[in-house]
């Protein structure tokens, strides 16, 4: 792939949110307003750029069977350093974000990326997939984020826009609704075809040697 193929990946074709559906626990719980859902995509990006970067520099040297444990530990200390600067910079938005932010340390997108990418390529290349991957996360949060802020609150960035507001849209039920109606548009935009889907058999399979099955002739 293409430099600018990685970066442009997560956008729309593999985008984390709307088309892996990975990291929907943040992705509803802090898209009542759009100003959330860009510093959680920002500091979810920060974390994904950082991870990515040492992952990959350490790909060589972390031991295979070891290899989840380190990631997790690298993921830690990025999203520690990103909580102290969020509490230290905006302090408002680390109150709207509450335990959401640390829990960063646990979201599939970056455990996915650093598994997927980063422990299989250089340096930059892991770097961009990490930065495309963090701004279609940002994206996926500000129009769900932007959605249910002007019709559940009637406002935008705590502008009040003067009408009377849905209010379901401000709660779960209108989260859920707001991100299936997303994930169908973007369904639509790509007529169903974002992802391409490619028989696996057990030689991609990171256990395969480890595998009974693999070692019996393949999986059933």
């Amino acid at each position: 792939m293409s430099k600018l193929s990685i970066l442009t990946n997560g956008i729309l074709k593999e985008n984390p949110s709307l088309v892996l559906v990975l990291g929907t626990c943040p992705t509803l719980a802090v898209t009542t307003m759009a100003m959330n859902g860009i510093g959680m995509g920002a500091a979810t990006t920060l974390v994904l750029i950082g991870s990515n970067m040492v992952i990959s520099m350490l790909r060589k040297v972390i031991p295979d069977k070891v290899r989840i444990p380190a990631y997790i530990v690298i993921i830690a200390g990025f999203v520690t350093v990103v909580q102290m600067l969020v509490q230290a910079y905006a302090k408002s938005v680390y109150d709207a974000l509450g335990i959401y932010l640390p829990l960063i340390v646990v979201n599939c997108i970056i455990l996915g990326r650093a598994e997927m990418f980063a422990s299989k390529n250089k340096v930059v290349d892991s770097i961009l997939d990490g930065l495309g991957m963090g701004l279609g996360f940002t994206l996926a949060l500000f129009l769900m984020g932007t959605i249910r802020e002007v019709l559940g609150s009637a406002s935008f960035f705590g502008i009040d826009l003067g009408f009377t507001p849905i209010r379901i849209f401000a709660q779960a039920p209108g989260g859920f609704f707001v991100f299936g109606c997303l994930i169908a548009l973007v369904g639509m935009i790509t007529k169903g075809k974002a992802i391409k889907k490619k028989e696996m058999g057990c030689a991609g399979c990171p256990n395969a040697s480890a595998c009974a099955q693999a070692s019996e002739g393949g999986c059933q």
